[in-house]
């Protein structure tokens, strides 16, 4: 189709046939930045920018898409975009780049106030969020993607040794196909009770005696902490796959212990 613009036809070269017959399977924008609000498990709103991608599949006959829809869309739905809405945008991207299957993914930091356990003083820790919908052979699919960091203590440094066992900080990832909705709040503390020990923004000297010793009171290897939160996902109706990933930033080696478990409750 060719466009009228102040009177000059100009040529729409997207819309123009490709001759090689070949699918593509995503083409889009990649990691553009844009405000979004978040509702949080407390009722506050929580205001952050998020990075997209948006993909959709092009048919063999098709030249190109047409990459400023993408981001029109994005700033038609700025003062919305949010949590709720986003699988009304996943939507309305395939409409308004008339395909029949898509990809939206928004990462974004998201925000947990939390309390010492002795102290109670409170602050703030920060997590990676990604939500993901995809629209396959009809049916939109949601992933949630978070990286929670916690302790884990080695079990067997603290086997071997007259005192101590070294300790270290971990990512665990969790991605959870999910067919309802969970907050990111609950799936924080279903790690978080299997670590060793979870972390906080602020710790006073009994919060410290504390952590130390919980940490050293319940080792884990990252085989352990994939596999108890596996346990307890199995029991998850809301929760359809998922990946655990674990990685230690070994405290004593010049590399990561890593585990990763996949499962599936249907």
């Amino acid at each position: 189709m060719n466009k009228i613009i102040s009177n000059e036809l100009i040529e729409d070269v997207q819309n123009t046939p490709d001759k090689r017959h070949l699918d593509i399977d995503k083409v889009g924008i990649k990691a553009i930045k844009h405000p979004i609000i978040v509702k949080d498990k407390t009722g506050l709103i929580q205001h952050t920018n998020a990075t997209f991608s948006m993909y959709v599949h092009l048919p063999h006959n098709f030249k190109g898409t047409h990459m400023s829809r993408f981001v029109e869309i994005l700033n038609e739905n700025q003062r919305e975009i949010s949590v709720a809405s986003f699988e009304d945008i996943l939507k309305e991207m395939l409409q308004r780049l008339e395909s029949k299957s898509g990809y939206l993914e928004m990462q974004f930091t998201y925000f947990v106030n939390k309390k010492a356990p002795i102290s109670g003083v409170e602050s703030l820790m920060d997590y990676e969020v990604s939500f993901i919908g995809e629209m396959v052979e009809g049916k939109i699919i949601n992933t949630t993607k978070v990286i929670i960091p916690v302790t884990s203590l080695c079990p067997c440094s603290k086997k071997i040794s007259k005192y101590g066992a070294h300790n270290q900080r971990a990512h665990v990832t969790l991605t959870l196909e999910t067919n309802d909705f969970i907050w990111v709040e609950d799936i924080i503390q279903a790690v978080e009770k299997q670590a060793s020990c979870e972390l906080y923004g602020i710790l006073k000297r009994p919060d410290e005696k504390y952590v130390t010793e919980k940490a050293y009171e319940n080792p884990k290897f990252v085989e352990d902490i994939v596999r108890d939160i596996a346990a307890d996902l199995k029991a998850n109706t809301k929760v359809n796959k998922y990946i655990i990933e674990s990685e230690n930033f070994e405290s004593i080696h010049n590399h990561s212990a890593y585990a990763l478990i996949k499962g599936s409750n249907i």
